[in-house]
């Protein structure tokens, strides 16, 4: 289950840094970007814990 959370992040900022050169698609650009850093402060949190 992490590493899927890691791919969706990782892919989520892809999108977001693809549109934002694109300037394509306004406010979903950063509803991307912030879901993409939520899932990646997860990924790290968890990932501490487990330690």
């Amino acid at each position: 289950m992490g590493n899927l959370l890691y791919i969706v992040a990782v892919i989520l900022i892809i999108l977001w840094l693809i549109g934002f050169i694109g300037y394509s698609a306004g406010g979903l650009i950063h509803i991307l970007l912030v879901i993409a850093i939520i899932a990646i402060l997860l990924r790290l949190i968890s990932g501490r814990r487990a330690v």
